[in-house]
């Protein structure tokens, strides 16, 4: 899978408030507890209060951020682009317990986006994260939109979930979906649906098949892609990735289609997908769904003029866990503002390492450096021994993390930073 991988939820927090394009929310990192186990005891996690609401492309949120836990807090929102003031632990101190902060998330781009309130909890807290969905202003012929959050927990037999960082010894893994045990959903004949597959596992690989249907990649890590059919119908999700696809619901009434998930061991039903016994809404499904409007990244990099740097992964050499980050540290790399920029990614790790760039979206190049795939990343999967090279554009100055981690339970997140100038 961690092959397939190489070729990841801010709540959407409610409103109080909103001026000139400027939207008030509130949020707090606080203790809960989740039913992961019928008939057993309730699980101790980290949550981010609030509802799900849906923002517009080009909105400003004024976010006020509250820490309601007993250990400090920071708020990390994956795929982000050029939001430099918000970068935790760069621009935003973790926050104490009992504290707030306050800093704006200008919303560049539409797409799927990913918050988690604790890039410190390493060994000691696990935390929910949350869908953060931006519109685009031009509108997509689509009947349902849906969120498919999977979360992957490490359970004792008392019900207490073993954090990621720590030693799963003895532990069962548990998957849910949207925060339940399953994900069913039904539709009206010739309906079209937008899933919004969002892998948040903290260090799984997994992957997601619909079963007998067509699945139409539309857009990768909140980036629009030049669709695509999944292949074989399945997705492949490092952690903290997101993929939109597209799907019909075809057929009479009770046809069902098959959800599967496989997390490297094995694959089982975890959903599906049914035909209601409701009136087609058309007489036939939409034709081929043409490209999600763009977010207005380039269309071409020059690769000959970029500036290329090497990364090692799974090296621990320069690399610090979140609680030992240090911003005056020597950055990984410098780049000119508007110059491409390549890195080659070597996984010296024994076991596949997940990379994560904050601030861009990259492309993931050919083998021979002669193109790049159809898609834009900001998370990759990179298997033991293997290198991959991406290029983006050093667009927005300021100062950003990376993030290496590999996908083992119990290995420790790791960070450095870059910066554009």
């Amino acid at each position: 899978m961690t092959a397939i991988g190489a070729a990841a939820l801010c709540p959407v927090w409610p409103a109080t408030g909103s001026a000139q394009g400027r939207t008030a929310v509130a949020l707090q990192a606080k203790a809960d507890r989740l039913a992961l186990r019928p008939g057993g005891p309730e699980t101790p996690v980290v949550s981010l209060a609030g509802g799900e609401l849906r923002f517009k492309r080009g909105e400003t949120l004024e976010v006020s951020f509250g820490n309601e836990l007993a250990v400090g807090a920071t708020l990390d929102c994956r795929g982000l682009d050029g939001v430099p003031a918000a970068q935790p632990l760069i621009s935003r101190a973790p926050i104490v317990p009992g504290a707030k902060d306050t800093f704006q998330l200008p919303l560049r781009h539409a797409g799927t986006f990913l918050c988690e309130p604790c890039l410190l909890g390493d060994g000691s807290l696990q935390a929910r994260p949350r869908a953060l969905i931006v519109t685009g202003n031009s509108p997509v012929a689509l009947d349902r939109d849906e969120i498919v959050l999977i979360e992957e927990w490490r359970l004792r037999a008392d019900g207490t979930p073993v954090p990621p960082g720590s030693d799963p010894k003895d532990t069962t893994p548990i998957h849910t979906f949207n925060g339940k045990s399953s994900f069913e959903l039904s539709a009206p004949a010739n309906a079209r649906l937008r899933l919004r597959f969002i892998n948040g596992s903290q260090r799984s690989v997994l992957a997601v098949k619909l079963e007998n249907i067509d699945t139409r990649v539309m857009a990768i890590d909140g980036q629009p892609a030049e669709p695509f059919p999944a292949r074989n119908g399945a997705l492949v999700l490092a952690p903290g990735s997101r993929t939109d696809v597209f799907v019909d619901a075809v057929g009479p009434a009770g046809t069902s289609f098959l959800i599967l998930l496989h997390d490297g061991k094995q694959a089982r039903p975890v959903g599906k997908l049914t035909v209601s016994g409701e009136p087609p809404l058309r007489p036939a499904p939409f034709p081929p769904a043409p490209p999600l409007p763009g977010n207005d990244l380039p269309a071409q990099l020059d690769l000959k003029a970029a500036a290329r740097f090497d990364l090692a992964l799974g090296a621990p050499a320069d690399w610090v866990q979140p609680a030992e980050f240090k911003p005056s540290s020597a950055p990984a790399f410098q780049a000119k503002a508007g110059r491409p920029v390549v890195l080659a990614l070597a996984n010296r790790a024994t076991v596949a390492t997940v990379f994560h760039l904050h601030g861009h979206h990259f492309r993931l190049l050919d083998r021979l450096d002669d193109g790049w795939k159809p898609f834009w990343l900001d998370t990759l999967a990179i298997e033991p021994g293997q290198t991959q090279r991406v290029a983006f554009l050093a667009e927005y100055p300021g100062r950003y993390l990376i993030e290496q981690v590999a996908t083992d339970w119990a290995a420790p997140r790791l960070l450095r930073w870059y910066s554009v100038q």
